[in-house]
């Protein structure tokens, strides 16, 4: 999460929000299969890549907005997510999702998408300006971590994706 860029207010943030979602589901679905599976030198295919946002969407509804335990949302074992190591719980999740179909993959997407843009769109921006931890010394707001996990994570994902077809 960067704190570089901060929303004004809700319809800022959702607008950012939705200009990188377009510009990934864009690069996403002007793949072929072959290139959606070919795997880039880390071993992540463009639909590894999608999957692991799918991922961190339901971490950001599940876990940071609706506070249930991190371990339950990603359905995984209380002992992958304790320490919030990145790498313990991506290849965790990597594995879970690689031999899913490219279609199963984008529908998930989307649907979770959804989920979130509802969840979003139910919520005031004060909401997302109170801190996303009550015992947090640093009073971090919870738009740092819904920008992190999607403006940001889709940014992310999208240039590692067009580098990879790009090779």
């Amino acid at each position: 999460m960067t704190e570089e860029w901060m929303p004004n207010d809700k319809a800022e943030l959702i607008s950012a929000i939705e200009r990188e979602w377009k510009l990934l589901t864009h690069v996403a679905e002007g793949l072929t299969d072959t290139q959606m599976a070919s795997p880039d030198e880390g071993g992540w295919s463009p639909k590894d890549n999608l999957a692991h946002l799918t991922e961190w969407m339901k971490v950001l509804i599940g876990y940071h907005m609706d506070h249930h335990p991190s371990h339950e949302v990603l359905g995984v074992s209380e002992e992958i997510t304790k320490d919030w190591d990145m790498e313990i719980i991506n290849p965790v999740l990597f594995e879970r999702n690689r031999n899913r179909s490219r279609q199963d993959v984008l529908d998930e997407l989307k649907q979770v998408y959804e989920q979130l843009t509802a969840k979003l769109e139910s919520m005031s921006f004060e909401d997302f300006m109170k801190p996303r931890h009550a015992d947090d010394l640093e009073k971090r707001p919870l738009v740092l971590w819904i920008m992190g996990d999607t403006t940001e994570h889709f940014a992310e994902h999208r240039e590692t994706i067009e580098r990879t077809i790009k090779e």
